[in-house]
């Protein structure tokens, strides 16, 4: 079995790691720089940038900022936010990331994940998707959580699997910051229809609620930000307690 990884996430605002409750209420949680690397140094498997105003903003994501991150960690690294084409993807993939990670841009046009990842390889190229429940159905929200496409997520995420995203990087809105727990049922429906690595972002709180996500939600990765940013949670001990529920995951030396 494959090892399963723990993700530390920098949401990005005006060049500071920010955290909210279901995408809302942003407060402060540090310098990205400093807390990449420190979750390098502490045996992160890999770590995701996300530029969470650049969309709303119509801006690119902060390249200097990548190069910055970059050049002071050792693991995977993955970039979102703001990046709308091939060209941009080049951009950042250049500064230092070893992926992007692509939301409102596909959703508006979904022949992006066609060319980039033939260009780049599907390997580089995760899609993102906040995913909220509206009427009984999950729904794909874009542009920072603001826009409802009323697209269904689940078609959605088949449908960029089938295009060529080689990762879903999938995200409860409804359990964003909550630390309730990750969002069992979306997470397990999604896994039954697509084959490409989940990624489970949104509710991280305990231990217990990412042991579950990959138990129960089946999900190769746990996605997580303020139990991390604000040391609720060491990366050390959350991987020792996952290894005794006979969960795979790197070693961290």
């Amino acid at each position: 079995m494959l090892t399963k990884r723990i993700i530390p996430c920098l949401d990005i605002k005006d060049g500071r790691t920010v955290k909210g409750v279901n995408f809302e209420g942003l407060r402060d949680a540090g310098d990205p720089v400093e807390l990449a690397q420190r979750y390098s140094e502490e045996g992160a498997d890999e770590l995701v940038f996300l530029d969470i105003t650049a969309t709303k903003e119509k801006r690119k994501t902060l390249v200097d900022l990548v190069k910055k991150i970059s050049r002071r960690i050792d693991i995977p690294f993955t970039v979102g936010g703001g990046i709308g084409s091939v060209e941009e993807i080049a951009d950042i993939l250049h500064a230092g990331a070893d992926k992007v990670s692509l939301n409102s841009a596909i959703v508006r046009d979904p022949d992006l994940i066609n060319r980039a990842a033939r260009q780049f390889g599907s390997q580089c190229i995760v899609a993102a998707v906040d995913a909220k429940r509206t009427d009984g159905q999950w729904t794909v929200f874009i542009s920072g959580g603001s826009k409802n496409t009323g697209r269904d997520a689940l078609q959605w995420i088949t449908e960029a699997e089938r295009r060529g995203a080689g990762e879903i990087l999938l995200t409860s809105m409804d359990r964003d910051g909550t630390k309730s727990g990750f969002d069992l049922d979306l997470l397990s429906e999604v896994n039954q229809q697509v084959s490409i690595p989940v990624i489970a972002s949104g509710g991280a709180g305990t231990i217990a609620h990412c042991r579950d996500a990959i138990k129960l939600g089946h999900a190769d990765a746990v996605l997580a930000a303020s139990i991390f940013h604000f040391r609720e949670i060491e990366i050390s001990l959350l991987k020792e307690e996952l290894q005794r529920a006979q969960i795979p995951v790197r070693q961290t030396f």
